[in-house]
């Protein structure tokens, strides 16, 4: 983010149903990231950051880019490029601020995202959903041609998010994924991945690449699985559907690792 006042990331799940139309589904959520992170570059992670800049457009009184304004932004601006047809995604967004340490989301849709602390999972995001295995992107955070359009859509926008905020710690782990890694693994099984890879030591940036990518292969070898109890089939039994195994569909995961750098003030006697 702007003057390095925080980090935002991101995570958009195409709908896949798009390709019975010719469309490709990827083209919506593609964008919708290209131009979050457009708009990410210029926003600082809250209004308190002095600009560093001479031109006059970074001189100006810095502004706050929420997840929710970054997410309504990006989403606009898919809707006015000429080179996205159509087609519909979730919409996940998070920013953490690098002073302050507070986190920040906003949820769209049954993509989600989960906080681990001392090996524990402290909050796990709840999947949107109109009802069962009907999430909050169908048809929505869409761009659908008038020639497609048909009554009885169901709809919604970025003001329809789900916000959440929370000020992390040291050490704190948050997992972000789309609904192919919550619908076959259990929380706990997430944090039992992440706490496997952390002892494996690393770099930060190698631990974090690797947990994500184990996350994503755990995913993709447990919906393929007849044998356990999924997530998904957990969630249809209690809507009294049947359903066994794990639920194939794409998978997706970052990680982002906290770490806590203290500065300490310059010790040199300054020539006067």
């Amino acid at each position: 983010m702007k003057d390095r006042s925080g980090v935002a990331v991101g995570i958009a799940d195409g709908v896949g149903g798009w390709s019975d139309s010719g469309v490709d589904p990827g083209v919506f959520s593609q964008a919708l990231m290209y131009h979050a992170a457009r708009y990410a570059k210029r926003g600082w992670a809250d209004d308190s950051y002095p600009s560093s800049a001479n031109s006059t457009e970074d001189s100006m009184q810095p502004w706050e880019l929420t997840p929710e304004n970054c997410l309504e932004l990006a989403f606009n601006a898919v809707l006015r490029d000429t080179l996205v047809d159509a087609g519909s995604s979730t919409g996940l967004i998070s920013t953490f601020n690098a002073r302050s340490g507070l986190m920040k989301a906003a949820n769209l849709g049954d993509s989600g995202f989960m906080i681990i602390r001392n090996r524990t999972a402290l909050h796990v995001q709840e999947p949107q959903t109109h009802f069962f295995n009907c999430p909050k992107y169908e048809e929505q955070l869409s761009k659908i041609p008038r020639r497609m359009r048909q009554p009885g859509l169901i709809t919604d926008s970025p003001k329809d998010a789900d916000l959440y905020e929370c000020r992390l710690r040291h050490g704190d782990i948050v997992l972000c994924y789309t609904d192919g890694v919550s619908d076959n693994v259990w929380p706990q099984e997430l944090v039992a991945i992440s706490s496997v890879i952390t002892r494996q030591g690393g770099s930060e940036q190698e631990i974090a690449q690797n947990m994500a990518d184990t996350v994503v292969e755990y995913a993709m070898k447990a919906m393929h699985r007849k044998d356990r109890v999924s997530p998904f089939e957990h969630a249809a039994a209690l809507e009294r559907q049947r359903w066994a195994g794990g639920k194939v569909d794409d998978a997706t995961a970052l990680a982002i690792l906290v770490s806590e750098e203290v500065h300490e003030p310059s010790s040199e006697v300054p020539i006067v």
